[in-house]
């Protein structure tokens, strides 16, 4: 079946509403109308019932004079019957004429002492009749039944003709409403359509530079339009950062790859040499630790998230273990959720950075305490460290200071560090020539 468009589904939900409240409204309006109307009804037959049983016992007389039983209640004619204690008449309204109010259980019942109502037909009109005994004492009705009636005809009339009613206006209503709420969820869904189009552009051109125009009302459409916004801004960064890095991983390749070409054309025109050896094997090195790296990255980048508990002084001093210079500072312990291998690459890589930016021979530090629930994991050198302003950027894929000239590096280490710390759930940031990693400490149930 074809799909529906948002307006016509919101536009039949509103119909469909209006329509129930007015279903609701008419059936109670009717159930109310009719039983405040039956109600006063009876009131009005019992109410005659008590008199004409009252007048049969105090004056038996007028109760058989004529019209003595006519008058009318709540401007309603009512039919009244009195029966003696064998079922005969022993006087009637005039206004029945001929004919003679139909006798069923409520009679019997009236006679044992028991008052009643019925429903009955009168000549093909619908009638409601309230019998009530008389008690055992007066005239020739002593003991009798006094039987009061009345035509509801009215009543289905009026009953019926407020049904029309509540159905007109009913159809009025849902009519008004499904117009408003088609109007209204036309305005409404308006703005969605336009961002539908914008998007459609910025999909046909892929120009993620491209925004949604974000409309004031309503709030939750315009809330959409900042969200998707958002995610186009993100989009684009992470399109900027792809093209920068394939420029920047292209720029790294190429050096020792044209370096490696020169000296295999070398090798081929004058013979090997130990130095054109060690150039090749200098190279190639260089190229392997690169993809190394960048394969390390992505998947840093794409990894899930850990949930080994690691003894976090344990992989400190596993990688300052051996290393000429470094020395190991560790306060207390430490249990992160992590991945053991990730985190010693990283702490290395830290420490190989150290290293190469300090000065030779000099003192490399790498410490470990816990502050504030959180383990922190420092390595620092005796260099210059990071110049000012570089601490944010220093994370970057290939970035590298000014001062390191030719020194040998991807300019990718930093950017490893970077991903395993968040892939981890914590930071790290660089202060002079410290590079911090801060790691979030495991909860105790998971250590148990």
């Amino acid at each position: 079946m074809r799909r529906r468009s948002l307006n016509f589904r919101l536009t039949a939900a509103a119909i469909a509403a209006v329509l129930l409240a007015v279903v609701v409204f008419g059936v109670g309006a009717r159930i109310i109308v009719s039983d405040q109307m039956h109600s006063s009804l009876d009131r009005s037959l019992r109410q005659r019932a008590i008199d004409v049983a009252r007048l049969s016992v105090s004056a038996p007389a007028v109760l058989t004079a004529p019209g003595a039983l006519e008058s009318p209640v709540s401007g309603r004619q009512l039919s009244v019957e009195v029966l003696d204690r064998r079922q005969a008449i022993v006087a009637r309204s005039l206004a029945l004429g001929a004919k003679l109010l139909p006798k069923g259980p409520e009679v019997a019942a009236a006679l044992r002492g028991e008052s009643g109502f019925a429903e009955a037909q009168l000549d093909g009109e619908p009638i409601r009749i309230y019998a009530a005994p008389i008690a055992e004492v007066g005239g020739p009705a002593a003991g009798g039944v006094v039987l009061v009636a009345a035509s509801t005809a009215d009543i289905e009339d009026t009953l019926h003709q407020l049904g029309l009613l509540l159905a007109l206006c009913g159809a009025i209503a849902v009519l008004a409403g499904g117009v408003a709420a088609a109007l209204l969820t036309r305005r409404s869904v308006r703005p969605l359509r336009q961002l539908s189009s914008s998007a459609a552009a910025i999909e046909r051109t892929g120009d993620a530079s491209r925004r949604l125009a974000e409309p004031a009302s309503p709030e939750e459409i315009g809330e959409l339009a900042r969200t998707l916004n958002g995610m186009l801004s993100a989009l684009e960064a992470s399109r900027e950062r792809e093209r920068r890095f394939l420029a920047d991983a292209s720029h790294e390749l190429r050096t020792p790859l044209t370096s490696l070409i020169g000296n295999v054309d070398f090798l081929a025109r004058h013979g090997a040499g130990e130095e054109v050896i060690a150039d090749l094997q200098g190279d190639a090195e260089r190229l392997r630790r690169l993809v190394d790296d960048l394969l390390v990255l992505e998947r840093e980048s794409g990894a899930a998230a850990p949930d080994r508990p690691v003894r976090l002084e344990r992989t400190v001093a596993e990688v300052s273990a051996g290393r000429p210079n470094v020395v190991a500072e560790i306060e207390g312990s430490a249990t992160v959720i992590g991945e053991p291998d990730a985190l010693a690459r990283s702490f290395e890589n830290l420490l190989e950075n150290a290293a190469l930016h300090g000065p030779a021979g000099g003192r490399i530090v790498i410490s470990m305490k816990v502050v504030d629930g959180r383990a922190e994991v420092a390595v620092s050198d005796e260099g210059a460290g990071f110049p000012p302003g570089s601490e944010e950027v220093a994370f970057e894929r290939f970035w590298r200071a000014e001062e390191a000239g030719e020194r040998s590096g991807s300019g990718i280490g930093l950017a490893i560090v970077k991903a395993t710390a968040e892939r981890h759930g914590g930071t790290v940031a660089a202060q002079g020539s410290t590079v911090t990693v801060v790691l979030p400490l495991a909860e105790p149930a998971a250590v148990a």
